[in-house]
């Protein structure tokens, strides 16, 4: 079977391997569909992520058709259409036992510490399949796992009805939480310094879009939220200035939701946080936001038609890597196709 990894940083490479067997009863062999080239693929192709081990098969966003199971498994059988929730932990750690296995001290993230999607079989545990809602295409349903990670910074941020929820980057994810956001009841604000990704924003929903580069930010805010500034703040830009300004511009009460692995300190000074008594929090992965994406999904309130930018067949990987780095302002989604 085909096999694409990242051998080295900078190295990719596409190979043959002998196609996986069942060992364990609750074993899940799946033939892989489709697969999403994410940010952290890129960051691990660049030798960027620090939890990655080489070589590598890369890829946590993949769906497909399972094969066959083990003699233990009782909820998919043979034929059904499935996405894979890409995590592993222990169960027994703090983390675990307090429910938010996807920071376990153990967490194990396909396609980063364990290997991942980019291959034609690929086996997991069957407590990490969820079937896939009926009519759903397979180039839709390689962005369940994306719209997870939205639905995590809404739930880390405690997005509620009525909530002015402030985007920061509309990006991928930065697309992922805003969908969220309105789905949860939200006034959606998203800033970006792009105008594409801005209208991008609009047509999925966002009520506001705000060019950073071109307006004040801060003004904007205080206009449309009539001087009291944003409930629910998500940098998903990621960088110092993007962290500093959502503590400076969410509300008293308020709650600023951190996606990045940025290891370069902010200054904050803890007055900002206190004097509005601020909330603010990580977010990681996703932990039981399967099931919630899949419901909207399947309730035709989450649409994800149109978010797929291109579709690459295995064989041109490298250059699927190559367009979503050079297109990186205008690309939503690239996958790979097994088809």
């Amino acid at each position: 079977m085909k096999v694409g990894s990242v051998e080295k940083p900078g190295v990719l490479k596409l190979a043959e391997r002998e196609m996986p067997g069942i060992k364990n009863a609750d074993d899940v062999l799946i033939k892989v569909k489709r697969v999403g080239i994410c940010g952290s693929d890129i960051h691990i192709y660049h030798g960027k992520n620090p939890f990655a081990v080489y070589p590598r098969v890369w890829g946590h966003e993949f769906v497909g058709e399972v094969a066959e199971t083990g003699l233990g498994a009782k909820s998919v059988k043979a034929g059904d259409r499935v996405v894979v929730e890409p995590i592993t932990s222990c169960g027994k750690c703090y983390a675990c036992r307090q429910g938010r296995p996807n920071v376990c001290v153990d967490v194990k993230v396909f396609g980063v510490h364990a290997d991942g999607g980019c291959a034609e079989y690929v086996i997991v545990p069957e407590a990490n399949v969820h079937i896939l809602p009926e009519g759903l295409s397979w180039d839709e349903a390689a962005l369940i796992e994306p719209f997870t990670i939205g639905a995590q910074a809404c739930y880390r941020g405690g997005v509620q009805n009525g909530d002015y929820v402030l985007v920061l980057g509309a990006g991928t994810i930065g697309l992922t939480v805003a969908s969220m956001a309105k789905l949860y009841g939200g006034t959606v604000i998203v800033s970006d310094i792009v105008d594409g990704k801005l209208d991008y924003a609009k047509s999925r929903g966002a009520d506001y879009a705000i060019n950073s580069a071109k307006e004040d930010l801060f003004g904007r805010l205080n206009e449309i939220t009539g001087g009291m500034g944003p409930n629910v703040t998500v940098d998903a830009v990621c960088i110092k200035k993007t962290f500093e300004d959502a503590v400076l511009v969410t509300s008293t009460a308020g709650r600023v939701v951190e996606l990045s692995f940025n290891e370069i300190p902010s200054e904050i000074a803890p007055v900002h946080i206190i004097k509005k008594e601020l909330s603010v929090c990580g977010s990681r992965l996703q932990t039981k936001r399967f099931p919630v994406v899949i419901g909207f999904i399947k309730s035709g309130q989450l649409s994800l038609a149109g978010f797929v930018s291109k579709v690459f067949p295995i064989d041109q990987m490298a250059e699927a890597f190559e367009y979503t780095e050079k297109n990186n302002a205008s690309v939503r989604k690239t996958l790979i196709s097994f088809e």
